[in-house]
């Protein structure tokens, strides 16, 4: 049961990501969270998370208030709206459910009571949810952590979470009232002391910045199957292919009005220590088989960029090379159909 004393929050996504946003909103105690979960549901339903983090130290058979194996129907459990849903899943469009389905349920349309906030990668992904729920507030969450759940319910945390949370520019929210809920936010998150949460108002730069490296390493990566190590000693591989990437990223948001730093570029090489050797989440995808998360990484900025003019052909090719993969992966799960083998 939820205390009505805390501030109720949905976190939907229970992996490497989505477990530490738990934790940090319930170590703080000003939050009761309850967490949806798919293929982890059984292991952290029956002896909780085994987490080691570099903030929080070893934490053992840990559970938030609530475990869920879906998203709670609010009306048909008669249950009050939540204060915060957030998501912390991949947001893979192409594939579905999308974000706004995948909330449906705890989420009435003409809810103006529960706050949204969007903890995923990538541009435009505020735009589904405003015309799904118009009167909602919808917050950005930029993270930058090291986190993996290398099994079910083990979570390994071995970079520090930092956490940039601002409003996203909504039609029928008044400025003033999403900044208020943004700062409520990073209050409760950062309440224990754990983490390092800030309040960010230029969402628009904090995303274009982070796409230098997630619409340029990431899918080169992926591509290649090397990691952010690798791909640097790799001969020409950063001269020829991630550095025109990315300059092709800071082209666009400068097209676009946001102005990057200008060794943006070095920083998100260089980002992940070179030892570490650092499969990024799209690497990590295709070695599992999954389903990549590229519309939203890839296709939206690129998209962006050749509206405002601005000549992108390395991050076309990155992209039409990203959708074959994530077409091979969904013949793999007979998806598609495709013509009989000639015999």
């Amino acid at each position: 049961m939820s205390d009505p004393k805390k501030t109720s929050v949905l976190v939907v996504g229970g992996g490497s990501v989505g477990a530490i946003a738990a934790l940090n909103l319930e170590v703080g105690g000003l939050a009761s969270v309850t967490v949806v979960l798919r293929s982890n549901y059984n292991k952290v339903k029956e002896t909780g998370y085994d987490i080691q983090s570099c903030d929080h130290g070893e934490v053992k058979a840990w559970r938030p208030t609530s475990v869920r194996n879906q998203v709670p129907n609010i009306t048909e459990e008669g249950a009050d709206p939540y204060d915060f849903i957030v998501l912390t899943t991949k947001n893979i469009p192409d594939v579905g459910p999308t974000v706004a389905e995948l909330i449906a349920p705890a989420l009435d349309k003409e809810n103006a009571h529960t706050t949204i906030v969007l903890i995923q990668n990538g541009l435009n992904i505020e735009k589904p949810l405003i015309e799904a729920y118009p009167k909602a507030t919808i917050l950005s969450g930029v993270s930058l952590i090291g986190s993996a759940e290398p099994q079910p319910g083990v979570i390994v945390q071995d970079d520090k979470d930092r956490l940039l949370i601002g409003p996203f520019d909504t039609p029928n929210i008044h400025a003033s009232f999403a900044e208020a809920k943004a700062k409520e936010f990073v209050k409760i998150y950062g309440a224990g002391g754990k983490t390092d949460c800030k309040y960010s108002p230029d969402v628009s730069h904090d995303r274009w910045r982070k796409l230098v490296y997630n619409a340029c390493l990431n899918p080169i990566c992926a591509i290649t199957g090397l990691d952010t190590g690798r791909i640097r000693l790799a001969d020409g591989a950063v001269e020829g292919l991630v550095k025109p990437a990315m300059r092709e990223i800071v082209v666009a948001a400068k097209a676009v009005g946001v102005e990057l730093a200008k060794d943006v570029m070095e920083t998100m090489i260089e980002v992940d220590p070179l030892d570490l050797y650092l499969s990024p989440s799209m690497l990590a995808d295709v070695r599992k088989g999954n389903y990549i998360e590229f519309e939203n990484l890839l296709g939206e900025p690129l998209r962006e960029g050749k509206k405002a003019g601005v000549p992108m052909p390395t991050l076309e090719v990155l992209y039409q090379i990203a959708r074959a993969l994530q077409w091979r992966t969904k013949e793999s799960r007979g998806l598609v159909d495709i013509p009989a083998k000639r015999t």
